[in-house]
């Protein structure tokens, strides 16, 4: 309906363009019209998914929309080309920012936090640059969105302003910017001195222009230039973002940024490489290992988390090197399961986040050791939570299934033994961080309100406000919904093996 009023090329830049639009309305105003800052906070992220979602049917019919934005340097511009996992990946963070906004009404509101309207403004922002990365044509256009996500989410990690808030965005913008600078813009500057183009082409740009230990070395470059992917050495800016207000964390963790840095190394792999390249080169053997080590390294960390928000950022970087793993395979239906499992992990994870959030809400509580019994007041919260946790752990009936069976199908067709045990080692480890909380919170006895009070006078807080529970019940609905019609993130995920 929108092709017949708007071309393609007007449709893309709005979707840049629009929650910019939104954010200056939301700043005009301002604290003293709460409900209409954040009405126009909810109906611009609704009418960014339309959108968005505008894009996909013809995506999957082998369409590249494409659009010129403006000439940086000679030669070089800053292009948006819609291609099938950046349609995904825009689709998930339009999507959940829908939901992420009702959930932030009740949270800001519920808690009382100071500098609301910042915080909607800077969200608008983040979302913004997450489509232009999304949506990005070449190298030089990833790289200035990559940059400008980084500098705009830092508001939102240190939005308390608490001593503790600014240590942690301290850690968080000083990883993602020194290796984005160090690493991503010197491989960005190799690959053209190389090849006299930064566009992403079907098949890749580097074949029969770089070989041996230069083709390892600038994967290496690109892998870790993308900080927001996680990967071990350069994780510890996402559990020192965890001091950031729970709807930033789950931007952090499911919207936007860290799945803006695993949909970047996918990206760099299928369309800067090209899967041939890598096999035949047999160069990303290491990737894999990293990829391994990360997965269980960070399952074994998540164990010893007491702080429910701790286990969930170290089970988040766990969970993204399997995006990383899928495409490491360099199986296409591996590299499809990487797709899915961005939006597995999307739904999953918020969800996770959203319940974390509603607990600290209703129940003042952040640790894990505090949660016995609070299944029978927060049902709710915590069912959606059990939902979530499962999709984790990769059981049916969630979307978390899905995406581990293609990628360990994946493994299984190339005979990697080491990713096959490594995704079982890995779904054990995810059950034994997991389970246990579903345990305590629905068959343990409730905490008491004080610690000498009579056996009846239990804690009897509730749930939290209606938006965030609205919101998890969503997005946990969402998770297994997935499951059952999975057509459209597989359809894509098996168009960008196709290109």
């Amino acid at each position: 309906m929108i092709s017949a009023y708007l071309s393609q090329a007007a449709v893309i830049q709005l979707t840049l363009i629009l929650p910019l639009l939104g954010g200056l309305m939301v700043w005009a105003l301002g604290e003293r019209n709460r409900n209409l800052r954040e009405a126009a906070s909810l109906i611009t992220a609704i009418l960014e998914f339309v959108l968005v979602a505008s894009l996909t049917s013809d995506v999957l019919d082998g369409g590249r929309p494409s659009v010129d934005m403006l000439e940086m340097f000679p030669g070089l511009m800053l292009t948006l080309t819609v291609e099938p996992l950046g349609q995904l990946f825009a689709l998930i963070a339009s999507g959940l920012w829908i939901v992420n906004t009702v959930y932030s009404i009740g949270y800001m509101r519920g808690n009382k936090e100071l500098h609301q309207t910042r915080f909607y403004v800077c969200f608008t922002l983040a979302i913004s640059s997450a489509i232009g990365i999304a949506y990005s044509g070449n190298i030089l256009t990833m790289f200035v969105f990559y940059e400008v996500l980084t500098l705009s989410t830092y508001p939102l990690v240190t939005h308390s302003g608490r001593p503790e808030a600014i240590k942690g965005g301290r850690v968080y913008l000083g990883i993602l910017m020194a290796t984005s600078i160090g690493f991503l813009f010197l491989a960005m500057l190799w690959t053209y001195n190389i090849t006299g183009t930064l566009d992403f082409q079907s098949g890749g740009i580097l074949a029969d222009k770089v070989h041996g230990p230069e083709l390892a070395v600038l994967l290496f470059l690109y892998v870790f230039g993308i900080g927001k992917a996680a990967m071990m050495p350069v994780h510890r800016w996402l559990p020192a973002a965890m001091v950031a207000p729970t709807p930033v964390s789950a931007l952090l963790h499911a919207v936007a940024v860290v799945k803006a840095g695993v949909f970047a190394v996918v990206k760099v792999i299928v369309y800067i490489f090209g899967l041939d390249l890598l096999v035949d080169a047999r160069a990303d053997d290491w990737l894999i290992l990293v990829a391994a080590f990360t997965i269980i390294s960070a399952s074994i960390i998540a164990l010893r988390q007491d702080n429910l928000k701790r286990r969930l950022a170290y089970s988040t970087i766990s969970q993204l090197s399997y995006v990383i793993l899928g495409a490491a395979i360099l199986a296409p239906i591996s590299v499809a399961g990487a797709a899915m499992h961005m939006a597995a992990h999307a739904f999953g994870k918020i969800t996770l986040f959203f319940a974390a959030g509603a607990i600290y809400t209703a129940a003042h509580k952040t640790k894990v050791s505090e949660l016995d019994g609070i299944g029978r007041t927060m049902p709710f919260t915590m069912g959606a939570f059990a939902i979530g946790a499962l999709s984790m752990i990769g059981l049916p009936p969630t979307a978390g299934f899905i995406s581990k069976w293609y990628i360990l199908s994946g493994a299984l067709e190339t005979s990697n033994a080491l990713v096959i045990l490594v995704i079982i080692a890995s779904t054990l480890l995810n059950a034994a961080y997991f389970l246990p909380i579903i345990y305590v919170a629905f068959f343990k006895e409730p905490q008491k309100r004080h610690k000498n009070a009579p056996h009846y006078e239990f804690e009897n807080h509730g749930e939290a406000p209606w938006p965030m529970v609205l919101a998890l019940c969503f997005t946990a609905l969402g998770t297994i919904v997935l499951f059952f019609y999975p057509e459209v993130p597989l359809a894509l995920g098996q168009a960008l093996v196709g290109d």
